[in-house]
This record gives structure tokens, C-alpha cells and sequence, in this order.
């Protein structure tokens, strides 16, 4: 199964954070194509290699709810990922987001409640 999310990563700093979305594989845990917010990579570089780095955090959404877990920094190879141990957990609290009841006023195949 080749399945894909959009997720957003917070790189946490002593007095910043550090806001970027990309892909999670859920087969793999590996995060691809991270996108930074008001942060240049190429001047700066990651943002783990500052000396005021303390973690990096991701967030999936599904309409209002969302699911924290915890990134992995691969500052040589310049890499984000998922543990496995955390993705494993992290697929079932996935299951459970995106199996969710449907918002107040929205019915189940996706139409205003009356």
C-alpha cells in the first residue's frame, strides 16, 4: 500500500517554532517533500543543526481533530521520519482520526444536516 499524508512538522527552538508540512509514508515512516514556512533551509540549514534546537513534532488533521507524534531528525542525511514504533502506534491513532463521526451538521456521505 502506497499511502501518503500531508502532515504539518513543528522544529521546536528555545524561544521559536519552526513550521513546515510534507508527505508521511505510512509504510515506511519516511517524510518527503518538506515545505518551511518564513524559514530559508539554504542560508540557515535545518533547523535541528541550530544550537537552540530542542525537538521536532508532526500533526495529521482531519477537519477539526488532530494527532501529535514524535519526528525523528537525521541532521547528516538532512532527513525527517517516523520510529517504527511510532508509526505503528501512530497508524492506529490514524485509523481512529480519520474513521471519525462526521461534524455536527454534516451527514455521513458529506451533505448539510437539515
Amino acid at each position: 500500500m502506497d499511502l501518503k499524508l500531508p502532515v504539518v512538522l513543528f522544529d521546536e527552538l528555545s524561544e521559536t517554532v519552526i513550521r513546515s508540512s510534507g508527505l508521511l509514508d505510512m509504510a515506511s515512516g519516511e517524510i518527503t517533500r518538506v515545505d518551511y514556512e518564513d524559514y530559508d533551509i539554504g542560508t540557515q540549514g535545518l533547523p535541528a543543526e541550530q544550537e537552540d534546537y530542542e525537538f521536532t513534532s508532526g500533526m495529521l488533521s482531519n477537519g477539526d481533530r488532530d494527532v501529535e507524534f514524535r519526528v525523528e531528525v537525521n541532521v547528516v542525511a538532512g532527513t525527517y521520519s517516523v520510529t517504527p514504533s511510532e508509526l505503528l502506534e501512530l497508524k492506529g491513532r490514524a485509523a481512529r482520526l480519520f474513521a471519525s463521526v462526521p461534524p455536527k451538521g454534516v451527514s455521513a456521505v458529506g451533505r448539510k444536516a437539515h
